[in-house]
């Protein structure tokens, strides 16, 4: 073990990640912020794109087309728990680094694959981005105004949502699992099998009005005045998510809303009527107003606050959601443990030497 490992529940785990984009490295962020040991196989003269998610790592710079190179990785992966790569399909074959050649050589390595598409299908080999996976799935189509185009929600829904979290668990199911067998095996982690998951909730409603996924409408889709986000009087912005009969009741209290809007409450013909009636209530007080009278409340509300500023809302503050290492801030390790607390550990170059220690054992 060297000397940089934490007590992070995942403490003694070896994991190989090779370089790449989006969900991968997202992977490799949280396994190591558990405590595993993550070594990283990068191209010479890499420089980090982004330091919060490529924290904590071992970096060795290789060439994984000379002999040196994949000599290197080989010996590596004989002593790796997880090997995580998100190349397209075939890539790693003809590296000679396929799990057929991987898992002959340790059985016990848990080998993901992070990708778009998958492993196979007719758009396997096709490039992508986070845009186009969710598109196929259904969940693009229910992100937006009605009447207008859909709205990318960033990379969140796909890249992170349905790629690195359900890569990130089924790395883990599959080291539960090989406590049993003795065994590694091959995770596919698609970005569309996740997102489809993802989608499990809208797909095993019956369809409604108050259900729908059609741009747009529906409860949860931005039609609801109850479950929306609304202007204040200083151009700041408040959400309002009072679903629940006592917690709508109770939003309205506090506010002194319109007496007609504590009737019908989900009548999908009052919606329109509703939301313009609260949009004209929030524009008469400024956020900072809206906070002193609903924040803490069963009134289910928040003020939308953008990302610089989030590190400095009282509940974020009060969590340490926000910590500083190395002179900048990172976003903190989730979830957390109360016997074996993640840690944010830095990165160095001393990839080549923690291989050399798993080797020796």
């Amino acid at each position: 073990m060297s000397e940089t490992a934490s007590n992070g529940p995942l403490t003694g785990l070896k994991v190989v990640e090779f370089q790449g984009i989006g969900p991968g490295p997202h992977v490799a962020m949280m396994l190591a912020d558990m405590g595993a040991e993550v070594v990283r196989i990068e191209r010479e003269g890499h420089q980090p794109m982004n330091t919060v998610v490529e924290r904590a790592r071992h970096r060795a710079a290789v060439d994984l087309k000379s002999a040196d190179g994949q000599a290197f990785v080989r010996k590596a992966l004989a002593h790796a728990d997880v090997l995580i790569e998100g190349f397209r399909p075939g890539v790693m074959e003809r590296l000679g680094l396929g799990p057929d050649e991987t898992l002959a050589a340790n059985p016990r390595l848990v080998y993901a694959r992070m990708t778009g598409w998958g492993q196979d299908g007719p758009l396997a080999q096709a490039a992508g981005h986070d845009l186009n996976y969710i598109a196929i799935t259904g969940a693009l189509d229910a992100i937006g105004t009605k009447g207008e185009l859909p709205i990318p929600p960033q990379n969140l829904v796909g890249d992170f949502g349905g790629g690195s979290m359900y890569c990130a668990m089924g790395i883990l199911a599959a080291l539960f699992e090989r406590q049993t067998s003795g065994k590694g095996q091959v995770v596919d982690a698609a970005i569309v099998d996740g997102v489809t998951s993802l989608m499990s909730f809208f797909y095993g409603q019956p369809p409604s009005a108050l259900r729908s996924t059609v741009r747009g409408t529906g409860l949860l889709g931005g039609a609801a005045h109850f479950y929306r986000c609304y202007e204040c009087a200083d151009g700041k912005e408040i959400s309002v998510g009072a679903i629940e009969p006592q917690f709508y009741a109770e939003l309205l209290q506090r506010a002194d809303a319109p007496e007609e809007l504590r009737q019908g409450q989900m009548d999908t013909g009052n919606w329109d009527d509703y939301t313009d009636k609260l949009a004209a209530m929030f524009k008469t007080r400024t956020q900072a107003e809206w906070c002193e009278l609903l924040e803490g409340t069963d009134a289910c509300f928040a003020p939308v606050v953008p990302l610089d500023a989030a590190k400095d809302h009282p509940h974020m503050k009060a969590r340490n959601a926000y910590v500083e290492h190395d002179g900048r801030m990172h976003t903190a390790p989730a979830p957390r443990f109360d016997r074996t607390p993640n840690t944010i550990r830095s990165s160095t170059q001393d990839g080549e030497q923690v291989v050399e220690s798993w080797s020796r054992g």
